[in-house]
């Protein structure tokens, strides 16, 4: 790649934050937007809430990554947690895709995060980027995320949706609370363990965002995930495997909707996403596999 001046929100995140430090070594140039006065010309100035952007920082960038948004499961779903969930997605983005497009030199590409989500649960069928919205809340909060893109997309800049599944790391994200208790041998399967469970290693993701940026041809929703998604009762026994520890607990589906409340039917749920648009453009996974996945994670 020729160096390229990128802009990132989200940056001190999980995926923010390694999609930084591999861009910048790569020698391009990464301004991070932050919700506080820059201090830096490598910062941006930003409030999703009030959907204010400091639309000059972005100036000269030729792509933006937009990366922003609460946690789905670091809080328990109360109404006001819901709004918040809702609310930093759909400001946010809306934000961020109509200050690209009030820019008189707009980037040439605007890579937007959603997720796997959108899809609700599927059961043991696969789909892939032609499947239909689900039902629910985190379906319905999705489509409104990808709607809020539109902006970009409307002043004839090449916008992305990121449709992101399980990014398996050692540190942050669901996996991040995974590995200390499997660990500790007080991992098992969640529920009956046969829904799916649509994982891609943190490297593949980070490449797979940088493959969008590159891939001219790329438009519109990307699934990004690995080819092979694993059920429950599988990433189970291969956590087991890779952290050689024992993994004889369970937790009944009783158990998690009373810790976990609403959030619980979606970890009950199944979602068996394949990344059709990402492998028929030329991307190539480093960790296909579960194992290897976890492995990278545990090795990084």
């Amino acid at each position: 790649m020729v160096p390229m001046r990128i802009a990132v929100t989200g940056s001190t995140g999980l995926i923010g934050s390694a999609l930084v430090r591999s861009l910048r070594a790569d020698g391009h140039e990464v301004v991070c937007l932050v919700r506080r006065p820059a201090r830096t010309a490598e910062e941006v100035t930003w409030d999703p809430k009030r959907q204010y952007v400091d639309a000059d920082g972005l100036a000269g960038c030729e792509a933006v990554v937009h990366l922003a948004g609460a946690g789905v499961g670091d809080h328990r779903w109360t109404e006001t947690y819901k709004k918040e969930i809702r609310d930093s997605r759909v400001l946010g983005t809306a934000a961020i895709a109509e200050a690209v497009a009030s820019l008189d030199v707009p980037p040439r590409v605007f890579v937007s995060a959603s997720a796997i989500g959108l899809y609700g649960d599927t059961g043991e069928r696969a789909v892939d980027e032609d499947a239909p919205p689900g039902e629910g809340f985190l379906p319905s909060v999705c489509v409104e995320w990808e709607e809020a893109a539109a902006p970009a997309e409307e002043a004839g800049v090449r916008t992305v949706l990121a449709r992101t599944g399980l990014v398996i790391a050692r540190e942050g994200g669901a996996w991040g609370k995974l590995f200390p208790l499997f660990r500790a041998g007080l991992g098992g399967r969640l529920g009956s363990g046969r829904q799916y469970w649509s994982f891609i290693a943190l490297h593949d993701h980070i490449a797979a965002l940088r493959h969008l940026i590159d891939t001219e041809p790329l438009s519109g929703p990307v699934n990004l995930t690995a080819p092979q998604p694993v059920t429950n009762r599988e990433v189970t026994e291969a956590m087991g495997r890779v952290l050689r520890r024992p993994t004889l607990f369970a937790v009944p589906a009783p158990a998690l909707r009373l810790v976990l409340g609403e959030f619980s039917s979606d970890v009950l749920g199944s979602q068996r996403v394949v990344p059709r648009r990402l492998e028929e453009s030329g991307f190539s996974f480093a960790f296909p596999e579960i194992d290897e996945a976890l492995r990278a994670a545990v090795l990084r």
